[in-house]
């Protein structure tokens, strides 16, 4: 290559000094680019022709990987921490009612005691008398002012075989001679009132009489001697 560019330099320098008719300033003006052409080209030609005598560029060597350190039985590795939060919070207690802001416990209004029941009444009377039966009605009454739902009369035959027939105002049950009548479904007392119970019993007064009646458990009045 700088074979070419000085010989391109000769020619160049023939040219212009053939030139009779040159100017001086192309004479100037060409050997200035001669003259920057060799100064750029020196410096390539160096390069190329000892490449070997540029200084090489040091590079750092790779690091070794050493053997790991063994780790001691019993020391913990190292182990990954969440990161910190950057605005810690803050717990706050809950707030708690002061006793004296709290309702006071309501209290049930004293209910008023019931009035103790008063014992019912009873009384039997024969309204109705004929050679083979007769007709009983038993008037059961409440002196109490509350109503009374529940009662028990019990009626006593003289002899089994007499039976209590056609029973309004009470269910009829036996047991032997002894008849037991509860309320049916109208059979309440109510306060300061009364209802009656009726029955015919097949068999001559003198001889089939009751011979015992209570009300709950109270004897009734106006038995037949």
């Amino acid at each position: 290559m700088l074979d070419r560019i000085v010989a391109l330099a000769r020619s160049v320098g023939r040219t212009a000094t053939g030139r009779s008719t040159g100017s001086r300033a192309a004479r100037i003006a060409v050997l200035a680019i001669l003259t920057v052409l060799a100064a750029t080209a020196v410096p390539v030609i160096l390069m190329l022709r000892a490449p070997e005598q540029l200084a090489p560029v040091a590079l750092d060597p790779p690091p070794r990987a050493g053997p790991a350190a063994p780790t001691e039985p019993g020391t913990p590795g190292a182990e990954a921490r969440p990161a910190a939060s950057a605005h810690p919070t803050t717990s706050h207690p809950a707030e708690t009612a002061s006793p004296s802001s709290a309702a006071p416990p309501s209290r049930a209004p004293a209910s008023a005691s019931a009035p103790a029941p008063t014992p019912l009444r009873a009384e039997l009377s024969i309204d109705e008398s004929a050679l083979l039966s007769y007709r009983a009605a038993v008037t059961i009454s409440n002196p109490g002012t509350a109503p009374a739902p529940d009662w028990t009369l019990v009626v006593t035959l003289p002899r089994e075989s007499l039976k209590l027939t056609a029973v309004t105002g009470a269910r009829a049950t036996r047991a032997g001679a002894t008849w037991t009548l509860v309320p049916d479904d109208g059979g309440q007392v109510p306060g300061k009132g009364s209802v009656q119970v009726t029955f015919r019993v097949a068999g001559a007064l003198v001889s089939a009489a009751p011979t015992a009646c209570t009300i709950d458990g109270v004897a009734c009045t106006g038995l037949p001697d």
